[in-house]
């Protein structure tokens, strides 16, 4: 046998090794996503049941704990009939709009905040201390307070998951910025690039990982900042509807719209991933992020 077949022979077999190699990856790697998603179907349907079964037998309260049998009459009753402030979806595109403009105003001013103190010590000393003092305020206080001044609209909402927003981004963007290799920066400014090039190109590309991680949890404190403004006083909205059904003793009422606030941030979730992974597509993968596609 030749050299050439030899050589041929071996690279042939070199390929099935490595195709047979890349085929039980694959095979381990869905099967490991199937175990996820059972083990996630397994434990939901354990606490949901145990729930179900200490409720039927007075181990806890319904009355007080609800149960996932009534949440699930209680959820099909809000599809079917609405609620005495509209539909359903109404309240719900209601607090979704709210948490969506707050989360806009409040994750951009946290970047440009962030990012502007972060490059300027001289500004972070004369700001830091009423930052300080701004986040120091209870929520609460402060949705009392847009509520009186802009009445009980959209607009004390939207600014009440704003201020929320702003001190998540803000503090991930400003550790970013102090994160940067100072070394890039002072090769970028020995090349000629300007301030604007430097912020531009090499400050928020580094703290744009910071940046994006803090999404994840700022919109969930959007939604918190919508639902807090509505129970202080609302038209529509999942705050007010989860006000009202206390005032009236309903908790399975209250679980559901719990439960459609889950599933809300769950999609926003999932979507600020996808965002995540577009515009941090230059970054090597890390291991961990394996998990995170699922």
């Amino acid at each position: 046998m030749s050299t050439a077949s030899t050589t041929s022979a071996a690279g042939v077999v070199v390929d099935k090794a490595q195709s047979t190699a890349q085929a039980a990856a694959k095979r381990a790697v869905q099967r490991r996503i199937l175990g996820v998603w059972a083990a996630r179907f397994g434990f939901a349907a354990l606490v949901l049941g145990g729930w179900e079964i200490a409720a039927r037998t007075n181990v806890i309260d319904p009355f007080f704990y609800g149960q996932p049998s009534g949440i699930w009459k209680s959820l099909l009753n809000l599809f079917q009939h609405g609620t005495e402030f509209g539909s359903i979806y109404e309240n719900i595109w209601v607090t979704i709009q709210e948490a969506l403009i707050g989360f806009a105003f409040g994750a951009v001013a946290g970047v440009i905040v962030g990012v502007a103190l972060g490059q300027s010590r001289f500004l972070a000393d004369v700001l830091g201390p009423y930052l300080k003092i701004v986040n120091a305020i209870p929520r609460i206080v402060l949705g009392s307070i847009f509520v009186v001044a802009f009445g009980i609209g959209t607009t004390p909402k939207i600014l009440l998951a704003a201020v929320l927003v702003f001190f998540v981004v803000f503090f991930n963007a400003f550790q970013g910025v102090r994160e940067v290799d100072r070394n890039i920066l002072a090769n970028a400014k020995v090349l000629g690039a300007s301030r604007l090039q430097v912020t531009k190109h090499v400050i928020v590309p580094s703290a744009l990982t910071w940046i994006i991680a803090s999404l994840h949890s700022a919109f969930g404190f959007a939604i918190v900042g919508a639902l807090v403004g509505e129970v202080l006083g609302a038209q529509q909205g999942l705050g007010l509807v989860i006000k009202t059904a206390q005032n009236q003793f309903d908790p399975n009422t209250v679980f559901a719209a719990m439960f459609l606030i889950a599933a809300i941030v769950l999609v926003a979730e999932w979507l600020i991933g996808k965002l995540e992974h577009r515009l941090l597509s230059w970054r090597p993968a890390a291991p961990s992020e394996a998990s995170n596609a699922i």
